[in-house]
């Protein structure tokens, strides 16, 4: 007999090992729902999108399906404050450390590695939080529209940032931003005022409403804004050392071209700036594969 190996028989090849599939996740004594695409394996490295104000995991379909399409498993919940089981009472419970354990929690349901991080809006600033506060998490991080919050605070003081974001001030006022936003079409008008198309402005207050009430809704993702002041960072004054896109847009009312420039400071990886023209604040939805070919690129050269 020559010297080789016995065949093993009856045995199959070990398979694959694989994350789980995420529907839900817990954090925090809550419940978070997430809508997840493509293959739960643990070969490559999640995307996670993080939806901002006044939008769900809905607002992420199209760049979802085409990141799903590349070849990536993509995770994207609704937040805390707008998933029904997710709100909890009072302001504090909605600061940026809170709504970053949200994510580390998602992340640690889905397998426990890091992610590339993706964030539109009030997702942004999650995105730019937990790359700061937990840089192992990020392996790179696309923030759209919204530039690094300590860039932002100091365009607030230098520039007409304070202007543009009037209604974060009028949001802390108790019960105005339910009376105004919480009776049905109030959220759409002022989608559309903001640059939204008057169909996805519906969409998105049908997509809050049908989550235990448009009302309810409403408070728990303006308690967002009126945590600000309780934040332990305060303008989160903290670096990121993550591979950094950051995708604006020229049409944006919201924020300024000077928050923007100021965000290089705050980056101490690879950073690139990405400034889409004639394109409004709600860049996932109006050019959705446009975001999706800079996503794909990014984690490309940085994954």
């Amino acid at each position: 007999m020559s010297g080789a190996r016995p065949e093993k028989i009856g045995v199959d090849p070990p398979e694959r090992a694989r994350s789980p599939a995420v529907d839900s996740f817990t954090s925090d004594g809550l419940r978070f729902d997430v809508t997840e695409y493509g293959a739960s394996s643990t070969d490559g490295i999640p995307v996670l999108l993080l939806h901002g104000f006044p939008q769900t995991a809905a607002s992420w379909e199209p760049v979802a399906r085409r990141l799903a399409d590349a070849g990536h498993r993509v995770l994207v919940p609704d937040q805390r404050g707008y998933s029904p089981g997710a709100r909890p009472a009072g302001r504090r419970a909605y600061r940026v450390e809170e709504l970053v354990d949200d994510v580390v929690a998602l992340l640690d349901a889905a397998g426990g590695g890091p992610a590339h991080v993706v964030g539109h809006d009030w997702g942004a600033v999650v995105g730019w939080a937990l790359a700061a506060l937990h840089p192992e998490r990020v392996r790179t991080l696309t923030a759209v529209s919204v530039p690094h919050p300590a860039a932002f605070v100091k365009a607030m003081v230098t520039s007409r940032q304070v202007a543009l974001s009037w209604y974060m001030y009028a949001f802390q006022l108790p019960g105005v931003a339910e009376r105004v936003l919480g009776r049905p079409g109030g959220l759409a008008t002022a989608a559309r005022r903001a640059g939204q198309s008057p169909q996805r402005a519906r969409r998105d207050e049908a997509a809050l409403a049908a989550k235990g009430g448009l009302r309810p809704a409403v408070t728990g993702a303006v308690n967002w804004y009126r945590a600000m002041p309780f934040w332990e960072h305060r303008g989160l004054q903290l670096t990121v050392s993550a591979p950094t896109l950051l995708v604006w847009s020229d049409g944006d009312v919201a924020i300024s071209r000077a928050a923007v420039d100021g965000t290089p400071r705050w980056v101490t990886g690879p950073y690139r700036l990405e400034v889409l023209s004639g394109v409004s604040h709600w860049i996932p939805d109006e050019v959705p594969d446009r975001l999706a070919d800079l996503v794909l690129e990014h984690v490309a050269e940085r994954g």
